[in-house]
């Protein structure tokens, strides 16, 4: 592999596959640098996407609600409750990858801002996990629907599957989360809007693919 060299996407796929080597099951990891300012509010890019060929890794949801708990254990959720769950937060137990809350309860979770929002937790309308919708959001999530966000830098870092996958699974995968960056480019970002495309498994060398695989509509 030449590192200054930019690859296709089916390229830059086997080469990954190759190159994940380790004696657990890596992920495949995207970086994307972005001609944007994240300073300003309107060149934040934020959103979620549905991996088509799923994450690889049980997801567990916390639904905190007080009207929709039995829509919530019924569609798959794996934590399901009210106060209860917020005094547990509180106290430090954090053993969930995702919280889903209905407008209700956000007062009171709002009060764990400083707990959730340090780690990614905070439920927020922007990424759908509040919602009124709990059970088509359980469903989602556990699908493979995942959230991102530009960092300070202007760099957007998302896990995309796992090294197990077929070459077509992650290539559906990546090519699925470079459509959804395309399409949510901000109207105010100038010039280049992706500076570079960069993929990984997670002990493996960075693999940077050519600008034209983020050509996608």
């Amino acid at each position: 592999m030449e590192r200054a060299k930019e690859y296709t996407l089916d390229e830059a796929v086997g080469l990954l596959k190759k190159a994940a080597n380790a004696k657990f099951d890596e992920v495949v990891e995207c970086a994307i640098r972005l001609g944007v300012d994240p300073k300003k509010a309107d060149q934040v890019v934020r959103g979620t996407v549905t991996l088509p060929a799923g994450t690889g890794r049980k997801v567990r949801v916390l639904v905190i609600t007080k009207t929709q708990q039995n829509e919530a254990q019924e569609a798959g959720a794996d934590y399901v409750g009210f106060e209860d769950y917020i005094e547990k937060i509180k106290e430090g137990w954090l053993d969930m990858d995702v919280i889903v809350a209905t407008p209700e309860v956000m007062p009171q979770v709002g009060r764990l801002g400083k707990i959730l929002g340090a780690r990614g937790l905070m439920p927020n309308p922007k990424s759908g996990t509040v919602t009124q919708n709990v059970s088509q959001t359980i469903q989602e999530i556990k699908a493979g629907r995942v959230e991102f966000r530009v960092d300070k830098a202007g760099i957007i870092h998302l896990g995309l599957g796992k090294a197990s996958f077929t070459p077509d699974q992650i290539k559906q995968n990546i090519e699925e989360f470079l459509r959804t960056i395309v399409r949510l480019r901000p109207a105010t970002a100038k010039g280049q809007y992706i500076r570079s495309i960069y993929l990984s498994s997670t002990m493996g060398p960075g693999i940077r693919l050519s600008p034209t695989a983020a050509e996608f509509k």
